[in-house]
């Protein structure tokens, strides 16, 4: 619908106030987003936020598809980063199964989980300088991130929508044209990440719109159930791969990035700082990757064997039948189990509860942008009509996480 305004007077104090639709088709809400506007002159006296424009219904499709047939959904929910998206429902369901995954597919999966990490971040702080009028920086972002993309296509032969991870293990071992992409990037990108920092960490343009604007406090942060970049710019120290680690992140020598300013610059920058910490992690992955195999053995019944085991050996044959052909499936007890890894936005955690059959009793989503969606009136309160898009920028909506 297009943007309207409707003139109302306030029975309290005889004021006039403007009702405003700022979206979905404006385009910082990047045409899913939509806002309900209270305004009084180009101050913002109220919003409210409005979720569902996409009506997805990922959580009740949980409970028709089979544990490997939902990765291609979760790919569908934060469509900017999907691979971290596979890795979080595959390490739920892996939970609910005491599934103990191999040393080289955990180090796989943290590769991934980190490139996703540095492709969202890339977004988010393109599309954050796109709408405050840093076009060049926009095009440095999402050059950076077409070449994440190529690693992703010569990994696993999709560019977009992955759906890489499976119950066990993951689709394809990592191979050396993939770890050579890899370290090109790693030698490459540093150089190029310095030039989009001095296009905007002294802007002057950007810094006015973006400093002293939106600013959530530490307590506000905890007290709202923030988490991720946006916790950490308001100063709260807490990052699942150091307070909760998994998927061997203990390995790794890195720094989890806080300020304290909490403000839309201080959303920025921790997402600046955390692609550099992602990039020390993806070097450390790639330099000591275990060998050995990617999947649990056949013996697990879980992880669907290679086309090697299914020809040459019986329980690869066997396996392969069960879960692809049978009504039988990965067994799965009648528990539950809450799993959540550190996504780029966020802690991303999924909920199971398993009925003995081969699909989820209940499939629950913790989406990181759902909760921070819902700070989006209070940070708002106060400022001006422009400081909209600055504040919505920082907190990176993806709405497929959002109308669930």
């Amino acid at each position: 619908m297009p943007t309207t305004t409707t003139l109302q007077r306030s029975t309290k104090d005889q004021d006039y106030l403007w009702t405003l639709n700022f979206g979905p088709q404006h385009p910082a809400t990047h045409t899913t987003l939509r806002l309900i506007l209270k305004l009084d002159g180009e101050r913002v006296v109220d919003a409210v936020p409005d979720i569902g424009y996409l009506h997805s219904g990922f959580e009740k499709i949980g409970e028709h598809l089979d544990y490997n047939q939902y990765v291609t959904v979760t790919d569908r929910m934060n469509y900017v980063s999907p691979m971290a998206n596979n890795v979080a429902w595959h390490h739920a369901v892996e939970n609910l199964l005491e599934i103990n995954l191999t040393k080289r597919c955990q180090y796989i999966r943290v590769i991934i989980s980190e490139l996703a990490r540095v492709s969202d971040h890339l977004l988010s702080t393109g599309a954050m300088g796109l709408d405050v009028g840093a076009f060049t920086f926009f095009l440095y972002a999402f050059y950076q991130r077409e070449r994440i993309y190529d690693i992703f296509e010569t990994l696993c032969g999709a560019r977009f929508t992955n759906s890489y991870t499976r119950v066990g293990g993951v689709m394809y071992d990592m191979t050396p044209q993939v770890i050579e992409k890899i370290r090109e990037f790693l030698r490459t990108f540093p150089r190029t990440l310095d030039d989009m920092e001095r296009l905007l960490n002294r802007n002057r343009i950007f810094v006015d719109r973006m400093k002293g604007v939106g600013v959530l406090t530490r307590e506000e942060a905890i007290s709202r159930s923030c988490s991720g970049p946006i916790a950490r710019a308001s100063g709260v120290t807490r990052d699942l791969r150091k307070d909760q680690p998994y998927l061997s992140y203990e390995d790794f020598d890195f720094q989890v990035c806080c300020m304290t300013a909490g403000d839309c610059f201080a959303r920025y920058f921790i997402r600046i700082e955390e692609i550099r910490e992602s990039l020390k992690i993806l070097e450390q992955a790639v330099e000591n990757l275990p060998s050995g195999p990617v999947n649990v053995g056949p013996d697990e019944r879980t992880a669907l064997p290679t086309k090697q085991q299914v020809y040459q050996t019986i329980e690869g044959t066997i396996t392969h039948f069960e879960l692809m052909m049978s009504n039988r499936g990965i067994e799965v007890p009648c528990e539950e189990a809450y799993a959540a890894v550190e996504a780029p936005n966020g802690e991303l955690g999924f909920y199971i509860v398993g009925d003995g059959s081969n699909v989820a009793y209940r499939a629950r989503c913790r989406p990181p942008s759902y909760f921070h969606f819902a700070i989006f009136p209070h940070l708002i309160r106060g400022h001006t009509l422009s400081d909209i898009v600055a504040v919505l920028g920082s907190l990176n909506i993806i709405a497929a996480e959002l109308d669930r």
